[in-house]
């Protein structure tokens, strides 16, 4: 009777300790999922991401080595000499002029999204048109405006109807001489992009506290200091942000120029002269070098802008 008891005590507590690590196994299974989890969420996004981003870009790097036509199956490495020829010809860095106007269009257009999107933060009526209205050109396709303002700007056009009206000279060829071609190019932009620019200042200037507003205007402060003492160091981090996207995008501009100029006229820009490099004198290795040229400015300039003027936040309260 002794020994069968002793039996039973040494299965029941063999029972308890295999339940015990069974438990502890359980329970670090599920801290091994727990940890997993966001991983298993982030797979999908970083595989699109790794596929669509780095590996071309990691291509292109390959490419600028090489003496590649884009078309012949055999691939030469050349080593530097595709930087070599981009650096010892000056030409294929005069068009970088040509974004000083769309540098000079993006600061504009920076300006007067900012204006709107302070004016429209306040109880205006109708101000959801408007809102409307300001946006409605960055939903347009980029292709579609180029065909558009092609008709607008050419000879006897609707611009020059328009100043008909007025009794304006209506002989001006506005995409004729590179000076004329480039401001008016730039107009489109400051057009198509302002509505991106006056959306995020929008969303900026809308997530401060109303109760701040409220405690200025008892301080008798005027729209003008609100905007100054309140409204712009509050949405710093998003001016900061259009700056590095205008800067950047004066750099990169193709679309417009391409569909209404084709690049003549003086009116090509650095983007423009690469695909011409790349499809029409089927240099590949060429244009692969110079977009990793341009690539490279584009980052040198965020940083520089980044270290100039940092992130910082605004203590309002």
């Amino acid at each position: 009777m002794t020994h069968t008891t002793d039996k039973l005590i040494a299965t029941a507590a063999g029972v308890r300790t295999g339940n015990r690590t069974t438990g502890h196994a359980s329970r670090a299974g599920r801290g091994s999922l727990r940890r997993a989890t966001p991983w298993l969420f982030l797979l999908v996004p970083l595989a699109l991401l790794i596929t669509f981003t780095y590996v071309p870009v990691a291509n292109m790097i390959y490419y600028s080595f090489t003496d590649w036509d884009g078309v012949s199956p055999d691939i030469r490495l050349t080593g530097t000499a595709n930087y070599t020829e981009l650096f010892t010809r000056p030409e294929l860095f005069k068009v970088f002029f040509v974004s000083l106007y769309y540098l000079a269009a993006s600061a504009v257009q920076i300006l007067v999204a900012l204006y709107f999107a302070t004016v429209l933060s306040f109880n205006l009526r109708l101000r959801n048109v408007f809102k409307g209205i300001l946006f409605f050109p960055y939903l347009i396709n980029g292709v579609a405006i180029g065909f558009v303002f092609l008709y607008f700007f050419q000879d006897g056009g609707t611009l020059d109807s328009v100043l008909s009206w007025f009794g304006a000279g209506t002989d001006h060829t506005w995409l004729g001489s590179p000076t004329s071609a480039n401001v008016s190019l730039a107009g489109v932009s400051v057009w198509r992009f302002t509505g991106l620019n006056f959306v995020l200042f929008l969303g900026a200037i809308q997530s401060v506290p109303g109760e701040l507003y409220e405690a200025a205007q008892l301080d008798g402060a005027t729209r003008w200091h609100q905007f100054r003492y309140l409204i712009l160091p509050s949405i710093r981090p998003v001016v900061s942000l259009s700056v590095i996207l205008a800067v950047s995008g004066s750099l990169s501009v193709f679309e417009i120029p391409y569909i209404m100029t084709g690049g003549a006229t003086g009116t090509t820009t650095f983007v423009i002269q690469t695909v011409k490099l790349a499809f029409q004198f089927n240099k590949t290795g060429l244009a692969s070098a110079a977009a990793v040229v341009l690539l490279l400015i584009i980052l040198l300039i965020t940083w520089i802008q980044r270290r100039l003027v940092p992130d910082e936040k605004a203590d309002l309260v």
